[in-house]
């Protein structure tokens, strides 16, 4: 039997069951006047004023936070692509002039190749390989997730310096490419492909899960082959996850510039371009007009993304049957083989970062040695960018999840009173989706215009770890929002009607029932923020100062130092510690549930 938490073990001087039982016509008790009861929870209810009054400032501070940290930048970064570098207003001409000079175009295409070679090829096998997780009974499902979901423990450099080590000019697998070298193109596609991939992954996982058997059993019973029911049934119930991942492959690709940093060689890209223009050109307007260049494909596969699932409608009824896999041998090893390669690949990667970190001298020494790990007798950072790194993921966890599930449940749980109420939860609205548009290396250069402008008051923020904080915070806030808004929108609404009810303050439902029953939620939005922190280079990257360096970016450093043994090492211990705290935060979530969560456990009668 499955119970719900109640209040009552909060309330003080509450009436009994027998007080509350109707009396009997037929009773022969004599009537009785009731005695008095103390009021709900033992004190005077809060007047509502005061309750409408705070959740209003709570909403305007949301608003003020991504207001200050996310659209100021944006239209700081928008005013610097429409000046020359004296400052002075030059309209489209910088623009304009940018995208007509000679080999600028010819880079656009290159760029949007790239991503479209890159979704090509990861969707498929992301799509063949979730196919296997959720519509096959394939064995070891479990360890073939979590190594598919490897790459996001690591920035998005390592499988650079990993291909290099295999494929580059004294790699181990040099001999089988017939003389082609890694650098360029292909290398680029592969290791985005690397990249890219768990993103795709879970997106598909998440859009195979959801099927109703009785159309698969309509299906066999119409004498439907599996190649057949897979193209009428299957396929157009997961269009718009397709959609998605395709969206979220192309965008991650073309905005990336860690893997051309490493492998572009001369095949320049546009993220590579906007980069070079910054920190290697201080040519701020042109790094400027390319941000912008950059954010129309992201707003565009956004606005298609978002439109798409606006017309999808609910995949599961309320008289759906749970889909049930079959036996079939053959399609199971099919699967198995293709989910096999696709592991080996994600290993072999991993692996020879990981074992390139400990060779002596390559290629010409290769026992195993520490000396790549002595990172403080180098450049880049040294130990200090790995303890600034966990501090960073260690307060964007925590300040981000507060922030995150505070204003998802002011969104999704409280009721909009009055037009200024009405007002900022649009405004919220729009601008908890807005990170999703906005790929990391327009806003760390938005992040520059706006904050280290000297007529800015809160230019004291620039190169401090707060802004690095409240900069990863806005960058992954839309994940982390739609997880929690997920998570408060399966709760019954009768938790809020039984707790107003009994006069129950909002801010004491939300912390005895509302975050306890969404305690799951909450520590994947923590774990979320956790890795992202650790493996963030592109929004980051232009706000550091020598004191506050971190460890994906001491990667880069070491990498233009041509200490790429380091950098291997430097991005072994960022998925190490990534790994640590994913699990230690997987079996917190677990005791935590336990305690907190009893009452979802059956009771043997």
């Amino acid at each position: 039997m499955r119970f719900a938490p109640t209040l009552d073990s909060a309330m003080t001087g509450s009436p009994s069951v027998a007080e509350l039982a109707p009396v009997s016509a037929t009773s022969s008790a004599p009537a009785t006047t009731p005695a008095p009861t103390a009021p709900a929870l033992g004190r005077r209810p809060m007047p509502a004023w005061i309750g409408a009054l705070g959740l209003t400032a709570g909403q305007g501070a949301l608003v003020l936070f991504l207001v200050l940290f996310l659209a100021l930048p944006l239209l700081a970064i928008l005013a610097k692509s429409v000046t020359d570098s004296g400052g002075d207003w030059a309209g489209l001409s910088v623009v304009s002039g940018i995208i007509g000079a000679d080999g600028f175009l010819a880079m656009v295409g290159r760029s949007l190749t790239v991503g479209v070679v890159t979704m090509l090829l990861v969707v498929p096998c992301a799509y063949g390989f979730a196919y296997g997780l959720t519509r096959t009974r394939l064995p070891g499902k479990g360890l073939l997730r979590t190594i598919a979901l490897l790459p996001l423990l690591a920035p998005s450099l390592l499988p650079g310096i990993a291909l290099v080590y295999l494929l580059g000019n004294q790699g181990l697998l040099k001999g089988l490419t017939g003389g082609a070298t890694i650098y360029g193109f292909w290398g680029i596609v592969v290791g985005e492909a690397f990249y890219t991939f768990p993103h795709a992954l879970m997106i598909l996982l998440t859009g195979l899960a959801l099927a109703d058997g009785r159309l698969y059993d309509a299906a066999r019973a119409m004498g439907a082959g599996p190649w057949r029911t897979f193209l009428t049934v299957t396929l157009p119930g997961t269009r718009y996850a397709v959609f998605s991942a395709c969206c979220v492959v192309f965008t991650l690709t073309v905005t990336d510039f860690g893997v051309p940093k490493v492998v572009g060689g001369d095949y320049n890209v546009l993220a590579m371009e906007a980069y070079k223009a910054v920190v290697g050109q201080q040519n701020f307007p042109k790094g400027a007009a390319i941000g912008i260049l950059l954010l129309l494909p992201a707003l565009l596969t956004f606005v298609l993304d978002r439109r798409l699932r606006a017309r999808q409608g609910a995949q599961m009824s309320g008289r759906a049957q749970p889909y049930a896999a079959g036996a079939n041998r053959r399609r199971d090893a099919a699967f198995l083989l293709l989910a096999g390669i696709l592991a080996a690949f994600l290993l072999l990667i991993i692996g020879v970062a990981v074992w390139a970190s400990f060779v002596k001298m390559w290629p010409y020494n290769l026992s195993m040695s520490l000396r790549s790990y002595d990172f403080d007798n180098m450049d880049g950072g040294g130990w200090l960018a790995w303890r600034n790194s966990l501090q960073l993921a260690l307060w964007t966890a925590l300040i981000g999840t507060a922030v995150v599930f505070v204003g998802a449940w002011m969104m999704e749980k409280v009721p909009a009173r009055g037009s200024v109420a009405r007002g900022l939860r649009a405004t919220v609205s729009m601008l908890a989706l807005m990170p999703m548009a906005v790929p990391g290396l327009v806003l760390g250069l938005g992040y520059i215009f706006f904050f280290n402008s000297l007529m800015n008051p809160l230019n004291v923020l620039y190169g401090t770890m707060p802004l690095l904080i409240l900069c990863t915070v806005v960058h992954f806030y839309t994940s982390a929002h739609l997880t929690a808004a997920t998570a408060l929108n399966a709760l019954d609404p009768e938790f809020e009607a039984a707790s107003a009810s009994l006069k129950v303050p909002r801010m004491t439902t939300f912390l005895r029932v509302t975050l306890p029953m969404c305690l799951p939620a909450a520590l994947d939005v923590a774990r979320y923020l956790f890795v992202s922190a650790m493996t963030t280079v592109s929004a980051v990257v232009f706000l550091y100062s020598p004191s506050t360096v971190l460890a994906a970016v001491a990667v880069l450093n070491m990498d233009d130092a041509g200490f790429i043994g380091p950098a291997a090492a430097m991005c072994t211990v960022i998925m190490a510690s990534s790994a640590v705290a994913a699990l230690l935060l997987h079996l917190a979530s677990r005791a935590l549930v336990a305690r907190s969560q009893a009452w979802r456990r059956p009771v043997a009668l």
